[in-house]
């Protein structure tokens, strides 16, 4: 793995598989990485064991990164602070890790979602959590890229967006390396919103799946999907041209298309007749779609913008309604012309 030309000091905050596995990306690209962990054992899996077992089980980690449960000992002097917080808890923990960031550090949000109660992706949470001159320092990288494919080297690329294009530019050089190609983007909203809205798409794509329906409906789910994320996105200033790359349709075929997406199996085993309860008390990881299916709603009736596969997969999770009889009333809605 080709090292980076300037190699700072990196903080990750959040050990779960995207979590550590940028960690262990950014100790490869020769960056001096700390990795916050919010349980214990986790943190010392990772000093002691090399390997996060509880998230990340079977993949050998860096052993330079080190592992911390004190969050400021792990901001202390970062030049690269990368966020991986789970979305419920994102505001909760940058509020907490606020007072510790360095001036100067460039932040990086890698977390998928909107949150609940402000209805606010996660620069926009960010933007409101912390002092304006690092406003300018804020930005997001998104795209199809499954943690576990990353921590193994597996060629991948994705997209970093900032309103300010040398944000973008320093966060592109932190993270590029020979596996990891970075392209930047200076729509933040659009992917920003792109990486949210897959992840209720994805649990209807397993829901797909777990009906055993085919190539031919996901193809269209895929499709329509893309349709409503971005009259979603560019109803709130985002750039269509964003959703046709890697933040939004790369994003959106690789969650839709693979067992190893969380939303995408909490959708088959929705299929198969488990209770979202179940589902997600035996899930180590967060599955960020089933929170994201109600902010997205929101978001969608905020701006007059109609998502019914979304609409769909929320009387799915929350009114108990079968999944078959969903795609029934999606599939005999009114007929239309084929627009955005």
């Amino acid at each position: 793995m080709a090292e980076a030309s300037n190699p700072l000091i990196a903080c990750v905050v959040g050990a779960g598989s995207w979590g550590t596995a940028l960690a262990h990306h950014l100790a490869g690209a020769g960056h001096q990485v700390r990795l916050w962990a919010y349980e214990p054992q986790v943190a010392e899996a990772i000093n002691q064991q090399h390997e996060n077992p509880v998230f990340l089980p079977g993949v050998p980690l860096n052993p330079a990164i080190v592992a911390h449960g004190d969050l400021a000992a792990a901001l202390d002097g970062a030049g690269l602070v990368v966020l991986v917080m789970p979305s419920h808890v994102f505001r909760a923990v940058l509020s907490q890790a606020a007072p510790h960031l360095p001036g100067q550090a460039l932040v990086v949000s890698c977390t998928k979602g909107v949150e609940l109660d402000s209805n606010y992706t996660m620069c926009e949470v960010a933007e409101e959590v912390l002092e304006k001159p690092f406003h300018r320092r804020l930005c997001c990288l998104s795209g199809p890229s499954f943690a576990k494919e990353v921590a193994k080297g597996v060629p991948t690329a994705v997209t970093v967006a900032s309103r300010v294009p040398e944000v973008a530019q320093r966060a592109q050089l932190a993270f590029a390396t020979s596996n990891l190609r970075v392209y930047t983007s200076p729509d933040l909203t659009g992917v920003e919103l792109g990486g949210a809205v897959k992840n209720p798409l994805a649990i209807a794509a397993g829901m797909v799946a777990g009906l055993q329906l085919g190539h031919n409906t996901l193809a269209a789910l895929i499709t329509r999907g893309l349709a409503e994320m971005t009259r979603l996105a560019m109803a709130r200033g985002g750039q269509l041209a964003t959703l046709s790359g890697l933040a939004g349709l790369g994003d959106l075929v690789l969650t839709c298309t693979s067992p190893q997406s969380r939303n995408y199996s909490v959708g088959a085993r929705l299929a198969l007749g488990e209770s979202i309860d179940q589902i997600t008390a035996s899930m180590a990881n967060v599955a960020e779609g089933v929170r994201n299916t109600r902010t997205v709603l929101r978001l969608a009736s905020q701006a007059q913008v109609e998502m019914p596969i979304i609409q769909a997969v929320y009387r799915v999770i929350y009114q108990g309604q079968h999944p078959r009889q969903a795609l029934h009333q999606l599939m005999t809605r009114d007929l239309k012309a084929e627009l955005y």
